[in-house]
């Protein structure tokens, strides 16, 4: 009996990490059992794999990347005369009109990254640079000498948290 103890933990220290670790907490001690329940999460974990596999190449390898134009096989003048907000239609995020993608605009070399004002470019800027943290002027966030401001708070509740009658103050 302990021959076969000894053999089962020495099956299960030869497995792989992932399936060890589904049938190591269940201490199966009869080697044909713990064989046949190994060879089954084996078989379900290369399902698995393969499931996720199929998926991400059915999704294909440009999608879900936060790419903000489609280009799945559109040509650049495709749409047509019909106008509309068709499937080809190309909108600049700079301009906001349609007919060219940002990088294509004309419009973007006239704007002022600092400020966002058309007409003049960041070197020219007359406005100064303001503080994200204390919101005054002449310096930026990262030598701002004031402490940073710290944002709301959120604290979460269960069912019977939420009963209570002293939630609001």
């Amino acid at each position: 009996m302990e021959a076969e103890e000894d053999k089962c933990v020495k099956f299960e220290n030869g497995l792989r990490p992932e399936i060890k670790q589904l049938i190591g907490f269940s201490e199966i001690r009869d080697f044909p059992t713990l064989v046949n329940k190994s060879r089954i999460c084996d078989k379900d974990n290369r399902a698995k794999a393969n499931y996720y596999k199929a998926v991400n190449e059915k999704r294909g390898k440009d999608m879900g990347r936060g790419r903000p134009y489609d280009k799945r096989g559109k040509k650049p003048d495709e749409g047509g005369s019909s106008g509309g907000k068709g499937g080809g239609v190309k909108t600049c995020f700079t301009c906001g009109l349609p007919g060219h993608h940002f990088f294509d605009c004309p419009k973007k070399n006239e704007r002022c990254v600092k400020c966002g004002d058309p007409g003049h470019k960041t070197d020219q800027c007359k406005k100064g640079v303001v503080c994200f943290n204390c919101k005054e002027a002449g310096h930026k966030s990262n030598v701002c000498k004031k402490p940073i401001v710290a944002g709301g708070k959120v604290f979460a509740l269960d069912g019977g948290d939420a009963e209570a009658d002293n939630l609001i103050r």
